[in-house]
């Protein structure tokens, strides 16, 4: 890859962090977007999910931290998800997917992703919100764990506008709930990967993409707990997304 190249892409994980650390989530799909707008998006499918989940790990636990400590987090919300979810990341990671599957799912994935962040957008804070029952949140958990196995993401991105449309949670307090749910499933798609024996990361590659999310997620993170109105974060996230979408899309009209 060309160093231009590789520089603007650093540039663009440390955007993509910024913004998605700023919700409460690692940023998965954002990077997986960013890499698809590279040479890097004609990595196998492997080596791109277990990537993406390596950096949702940092930024994930940074999004964590600052949202706990401003005092969003609820456990009572976020048990039951991530107990439902990690089984079926695992499941989701151990699967070999075949290549052109994986950008049709990946496609869609971004393209909902989208579609659901535009359908939050309007979303009153204030709104009285109701904590969901075992049973409520149950399936969904392990819906989304298994999804995100599937995709190599966390599952931020479908969980969190669930909780919002739902009325399970306010924002913030969803923001510090998908940061654990995506820390937990990202960390059992690796596991799954490894169990599997498809387990490829490239540390040297790694070590310059974990400089740029970290100084990303940390200044996402501080401010999204502390200050932030989400909606022009979330418009910004959803351009993103349907242009990775979009490439992704023509890519495989090109390959046919």
């Amino acid at each position: 890859m060309a160093e231009i190249e590789f520089g603007l892409l650093l540039v663009g994980l440390f955007v993509v962090a910024i913004l998605y650390s700023s919700v409460g989530h690692g940023g998965a799909s954002g990077y997986l977007a960013i890499m698809s707008l590279t040479s890097y998006g004609a990595m196998e499918s492997a080596w791109l999910k277990q990537h993406a989940w390596f950096l949702n790990l940092l930024v994930a636990s940074l999004a964590f931290y600052h949202y706990r400590k401003e005092g969003f987090h609820n456990s009572k919300l976020t048990i039951p998800f991530v107990i439902a979810s990690m089984p079926m990341a695992f499941i989701g990671g151990y699967l070999l997917i075949d290549g052109s599957l994986y950008d049709i799912l990946l496609s869609l994935t971004l393209v909902w992703a989208a579609g659901k962040l535009y359908t939050t957008i309007s979303i009153d804070e204030n709104d009285e919100v109701s904590i969901p029952t075992y049973s409520q949140a149950v399936p969904w958990g392990a819906g989304i764990g298994f999804a995100s196995g599937i995709i190599g993401v966390g599952g931020g991105i479908f969980l969190s506008p669930i909780i919002l449309l739902k009325k399970w949670a306010t924002p913030k307090s969803v923001a510090a709930t998908s940061a654990v749910f995506i820390w937990a499933n990202s960390m059992a798609g690796i596991a799954g990967a490894s169990a599997s024996n498809q387990l490829i990361l490239d540390l040297e590659i790694l070590a310059y993409f974990a400089v740029a999310v970290v100084l990303g997620g940390l200044l996402g993170s501080s401010y999204g707990a502390k200050v932030a109105q989400q909606t022009m974060v979330k418009k910004l996230l959803i351009i993103v997304l349907i242009i990775a979408a979009i490439k992704r899309i023509l890519g495989l009209f090109s390959i046919a």
